[in-house]
This record gives C-alpha cells, sequence and structure tokens, in this order.
C-alpha cells in the first residue's frame, strides 16, 4: 500500500488541552509518523503519514473525540501524495509569539 499524507487544521479550542499529546499518542498507536504544532492563530495544524485507513481513523479520531477538553468547531484535512522523510510522530514547540508592542530599555 502505499502511504498518503494529511495535513489537518483544527479550529476550536484546541490549545491548552492535551491534543498535541494525545494526538501524537493516537497517532503512534496507528504507526503514523508526522508532527503536531499550535499555530500562532489558535488552530492546531498536523502532519501525519502512513497508511489510508489509518489516517482514516487519525482524522475520525480529530473530528470527533481528541481531549474531553477540547472543542473542535472545525476541521479541514486534505490528502497528498507527497512524501516527507518523518521518522516517527512528535509534538513540536509552538511558534514564538510575536511582540506586538516593542519593549524599550530604560
Amino acid at each position: 500500500m502505499a502511504r498518503k499524507l494529511l495535513k489537518i487544521r483544527i479550529h476550536g479550542h484546541v490549545q491548552g488541552v492535551g491534543f498535541r499529546f494525545e494526538a501524537m499518542q493516537k497517532a503512534q498507536s496507528l504507526s503514523l509518523v508526522g508532527f503536531a504544532q499550535n499555530e500562532r492563530d489558535g488552530t492546531l495544524y498536523i502532519e501525519a503519514q502512513g497508511e489510508k485507513e489509518s489516517l482514516e481513523k487519525f482524522l475520525h479520531w480529530c473530528e470527533h473525540h481528541g481531549p474531553h477538553l477540547a472543542k473542535v468547531l472545525r476541521v479541514v484535512a486534505k490528502y497528498s501524495n507527497d512524501s516527507k522523510n518523518y521518522q516517527n510522530f512528535r509534538v513540536k514547540n509552538s511558534p514564538l509569539q510575536r511582540i506586538s508592542h516593542p519593549i524599550f530599555p530604560s
């Protein structure tokens, strides 16, 4: 079977509720590789690669299960034939927050 890449963006109350870590556990249980990362706009971005059937199960979990404190409002997902060289599934650090107002020394 050909491996597929699934790119997922999850909207809602999905940060600060353990979603990335539970997604990692679920992905690992399905033998998927890739990453989960919080984005500056409050969404969660996931890239998962593996067999299509496992990706479908993972996407269903993201849409309908996830952590009990999460509130998923919308999921945008796209399959791709792109090949990535992920070795495992990991949680990426969140991007640094931009300082909206510069702080100048006294």
